[in-house]
């Protein structure tokens, strides 16, 4: 996919609605007050070779660079915001408001930006031993926490 089409993407999930339900299937998470959606991924790696993890390693922030750099672009520059305090929080019982507790469970930090009453969210997780890195990208109406 294109950066043209992760905008897409994310202009899409402005306007849809928020189900009342959390329902994850295919790349995708949703429930109230949110959508999170992965729009690009890496693969081909085996775990044993090195060469093909840094392949990965550099497609991947070519593509993150680029979709924050178009969204910077439309919303200006972003916040970003890092996770690890929502991770121990959790670890401590603390209830972590959707979709920052699925987010914090799977990277330490995001890009966001205002758009509306709507958040704009990027970032980058581990994926699998063949498919390493995951762009993810997201839209909520749930402040960070």
């Amino acid at each position: 996919m294109t950066t043209a089409d992760h905008l897409d993407t994310i202009d899409r999930l402005r306007v849809r609605e928020f189900p009342a339900e959390p329902d994850r299937s295919g790349g995708r998470s949703s429930g109230p007050g949110h959508h999170l959606v992965e729009v690009g991924r890496t693969g081909g790696c085996r775990e044993d070779d090195g060469s093909a993890w840094i392949a990965a390693s550099d497609q991947i922030s070519a593509e993150y660079g680029a979709l924050t750099q178009a969204l910077s672009d439309r919303w200006g520059e972003p916040q970003v915001f890092a996770l690890e305090s929502l991770a121990v929080r959790a670890a401590e019982g603390e209830e972590i408001p959707e979709p920052w507790a699925e987010v914090s469970a799977s990277t330490d930090h995001v890009q966001l930006w205002r758009a509306g009453d709507h958040w704009l969210v990027a970032y980058v997780t581990r994926g699998d031993a063949y498919d390493p890195y995951l762009l993810m990208a997201g839209v909520t109406v749930v402040d960070p926490p």
